[in-house]
């Protein structure tokens, strides 16, 4: 970690699952794991986080699952004591690949341990992170038994045990929004791929208004939100304003038509459509030609990666697997 807090901080590798439980769950109970450097081969990088509560419970994982015994005691140890704590786990050394934890890893974790008691309003910061707001998270340790913590504008100051030798006075880290993406449609592929999508750390919106596609409710389907509306309509909202990417998938010729020429008048990076070649051929026919020049660029069809398979579930795997591909900057 580095002394100098004012410079930019790291971007984290956060995992949404774990935010939205230390959102939900009960303070007196709960701690968070924070990872905030590592070096060498690690399963996380600093940002990535888990849950443990004192009912045995656990959300997130910081490695394959051997070195969360020791973190979850130290954690449980810290809401009992109601100060923060530190802990590095090292595997560097040649006997940690046969003894000890036995992971095969040689890696090293240090992790910050935060009783949620300490941090009264972290689902406000929470939610304005969900809400797309990226929120900078930053820890100084002013004194030897303090530490200040900062996440967006909520700030805390904890009751904490000395810091590690070498463990430098703060960091910095970087938590950038969830992606959204919007499904235009609904049919068999959305139940299976909007919960994977949510599990990977994306926020989901289902724009559907046929009353047969219609679920009781978002979460009926793993959506965060429902509009059954027409994707013109839906797309005029300001909930839609920040979206990362779009997805037609209605199954119906006439409904992805009208889903692609209402997209063209957007600025969405990234728009997949369902269905083959000729399909996708057949429709930008009948689109304007300034339509089809706006959406060229950001249009991927067939939409997800050619991973083989067939039927709801390899379509939605397929999806869901090009989405995080393009979101972290990799190509197929």
């Amino acid at each position: 970690m580095k002394d100098d807090v004012t410079a930019p901080p790291k971007i984290a590798d956060v995992q949404r699952n774990v935010l939205d439980a230390a959102a939900g769950a009960d303070p007196a109970h709960a701690a968070l794991a924070l990872v905030v450097d590592t070096d060498g081969s690690t399963y996380v990088r600093a940002g990535a986080m888990a849950l443990f509560d004192t009912h045995g419970g656990q959300v997130g994982w910081l490695s394959g699952g051997c070195l969360e015994p020791e973190i979850q005691e130290r954690a449980l140890a810290a809401i009992e004591r109601g100060a923060a704590d530190w802990l590095e786990l090292d595997t560097r050394e040649d006997e940690d690949l046969l003894s000890g934890s036995a992971i095969g890893c040689r890696g090293r974790l240090q992790l910050a341990l935060l009783p949620l008691a300490l941090l009264p309003g972290l689902e406000t910061a929470i939610a304005a992170w969900r809400g797309g707001q990226d929120q900078t998270l930053r820890l100084q340790t002013h004194k030897p038994d303090q530490l200040t913590l900062t996440l967006g504008t909520q700030r805390w100051t904890l009751p904490c045990a000395p810091a590690p030798i070498g463990l430098a006075a703060g960091i910095g880290l970087l938590f950038q929004a969830p992606p959204q993406v919007l499904v235009l449609g609904a049919g068999p592929e959305t139940p299976l791929l909007l919960p994977l999508l949510r599990e990977i750390g994306w926020t989901t919106t289902l724009v559907e208004r046929r009353p047969r596609w219609q679920p009781g409710d978002a979460q009926a389907v793993g959506a965060d939100a429902l509009q059954p509306l027409a994707p013109a309509e839906a797309l005029t909202l300001p909930a839609s304003a920040g979206a990362d990417a779009a997805l037609v998938m209605h199954h119906n010729f006439e409904l992805d038509r009208e889903a692609l020429e209402a997209l063209a008048a957007t600025d969405i990076p990234f728009v997949g459509l369902l269905g083959p070649v000729r399909r996708q051929q057949d429709l930008f026919r009948l689109l304007p030609p300034v339509a089809r020049q706006a959406l060229a660029p950001r249009l991927r069809s067939p939409v997800g990666l050619d991973l083989g398979g067939r039927g709801a579930q390899a379509i939605a795997l397929s999806i869901a697997a090009q989405l995080q591909a393009w979101h972290h900057g990799r190509t197929a």
